[in-house]
């Protein structure tokens, strides 16, 4: 498309473009443009305090498709993964975007869970995406915590609305299965009964890594060699993760009547507490374990498994504030955009928002200057005051950024050896608009509780 426009100086000309599919006459394009903008400003959060929370609300809100092969809603990460690369995945992801959705517009919310869990298969699986043409896609990553991603929105959105009605109405499966649609609360139990029983634990007792977890590189991270970590490594963030979900998860399946699944939640939960409480070396806890070797991340602190520990309960008080301490000096210090994920990783150094996010949560329990502190580090006021020059995360942003030490701070990451690369589609990734959202939540105090209710313990606003 072309459009010649010839401007005197000073003079103004709109050119209106339109995508998609066109249904019927083509109404003014003014008229359109203005509607839009009064509809968003009705459903947007005011008076938080901080002016991006409503902008990252109007982005996140923005980017939900609606899906017209599986039904509701996806919220794709875009960015690289989808703008450049064609695929909607991991799961686990438009499933943590919807989180902060709960509170802000629930039905769109429910509506990507039950899109989300259509992905899957009726033995409980999520596939690691959809590929281009909407098909599971399980080649690549087989990671072990994807289930827990759906429990957890479920639980939020049963603790935030009380609607548990919407835990009867079907859900279909992929239609590659050729599967009969069942009620979303036995979805949801498919889901938890594959994580108990295919996932599973290892010889240690933590949850099997597979081929990845949230990390999709740790196992080429640790050094470990790939087919024996696949067979029998074991994760601990999954274990401390699933240690915090399935409590409220089971709070939602008993108010659904399943006491049952309810009950062995909380044992599997309990028992997976007290594993991670063992990973403390006096430092910061253990990333993960492989058959017949030493624990992974006894000698540098791997920083997504930190949060998890603390929010689970398997760190005691003390513990957690020494090694909130202890990330506030070794991952925190210099780093004008929050903290490092891997002490000690010098210029392979990254920031990325879904593990700074639980450090938020996490710290807000201890530490609420450093929690506040360092949420603030997630703004995009943050990136534009420490790399002006940057364009990227000025008014959105990657899932990730690159480190002060590295040789491009403030930009995103790129893996020319695989032919992947962040850099090369910079923004415009949910993750930069959701985590700062549930962040700012949950420094509110808004989480679910174990017994299926919602705590509001709203303080501190003010200082955002």
């Amino acid at each position: 498309m072309e459009v010649d426009v010839d401007l005197p100086p000073g003079g103004r000309k709109t050119v209106w473009f339109r995508f998609g599919l066109l249904d019927g006459p083509l109404p003014r394009p003014e008229r359109i443009y203005a509607g839009t903008l009064a509809a968003l400003r009705e459903r947007l959060p005011l008076h938080t305090g901080s002016s991006e929370i409503a902008w990252h609300a109007a982005m996140l809100t923005g980017g939900a498709c609606v899906d017209g092969v599986l039904g509701g809603h996806t919220l794709n990460q875009g960015s690289a993964y989808s703008f450049r690369h064609g695929f909607n995945g991991a799961a686990r992801d438009p499933l943590q975007h919807a989180l902060p959705l709960v509170h802000l517009e629930p039905d769109l919310a429910l509506s990507v869970l039950r899109n989300t869990c259509a992905w899957g298969s009726p033995d409980g699986d999520l596939p690691y995406a959809l590929d281009g043409r909407k098909q599971p896609w399980t080649q690549l990553f087989r990671p072990s915590d994807q289930n827990l991603w759906a429990l957890w929105l479920a639980a939020e959105y049963a603790a935030a609305t009380g609607d548990l009605a919407a835990f009867e109405r079907p859900v279909p499966y992929h239609p590659c299965h050729g599967a009969e649609p069942v009620p979303l609360g036995e979805n949801l139990r498919r889901q938890f009964r594959f994580f108990a029983d295919e996932v599973g634990v290892g010889e240690h007792g933590h949850v099997r890594i597979l081929n990845a977890d949230w990390n999709d590189l740790a196992i080429t991270e640790s050094g470990v060699d790939r087919e024996l970590m696949i067979e029998r490594g074991e994760s601990v963030l999954n274990s401390a993760m699933a240690a915090w979900v399935l409590p409220v998860y089971a709070g939602l399946a008993e108010r659904l009547g399943d006491r049952a699944t309810a009950s062995e939640a909380r044992e599997r939960a309990a028992d997976l507490r007290e594993r991670v409480a063992n990973e403390w070396n006096g430092r910061w806890f253990r990333r993960a374990h492989a058959p017949g070797g030493a624990p992974i991340g006894d000698h540098d602190l791997w920083l997504e498994a930190q949060p998890w520990a603390i929010l689970c309960g398997a760190a005691t008080s003390e513990q957690a504030r020494a090694l909130l301490a202890t990330i506030d000096e070794r991952c925190r210090a210099g780093s004008p955009l929050g903290a490092r994920h891997r002490w000690q990783a010098g210029p392979a150094s990254q920031v990325w928002f879904s593990v700074n996010m639980t450090l938020v949560w996490a710290a807000s329990r201890y530490d609420q200057d450093l929690a506040w502190d360092e949420w603030r580090r997630m703004t995009l006021h943050a990136h534009s005051t420490a790399y002006p020059n940057t364009w990227t995360g000025t008014v959105t942003g990657p899932d990730c950024y690159l480190g002060p030490e590295n040789d491009r701070p403030g930009e995103t990451w790129a893996l020319p050896e695989v032919g992947v690369a962040m850099q090369a589609y910079p923004v415009a990734n949910l993750h930069s608009h959701s985590q700062p959202l549930l962040g700012y939540l949950r420094l509110l105090g808004v989480e679910p509780e174990p017994d299926g209710t919602m705590r509001r313990q709203f303080s501190r606003a003010g200082t955002a």
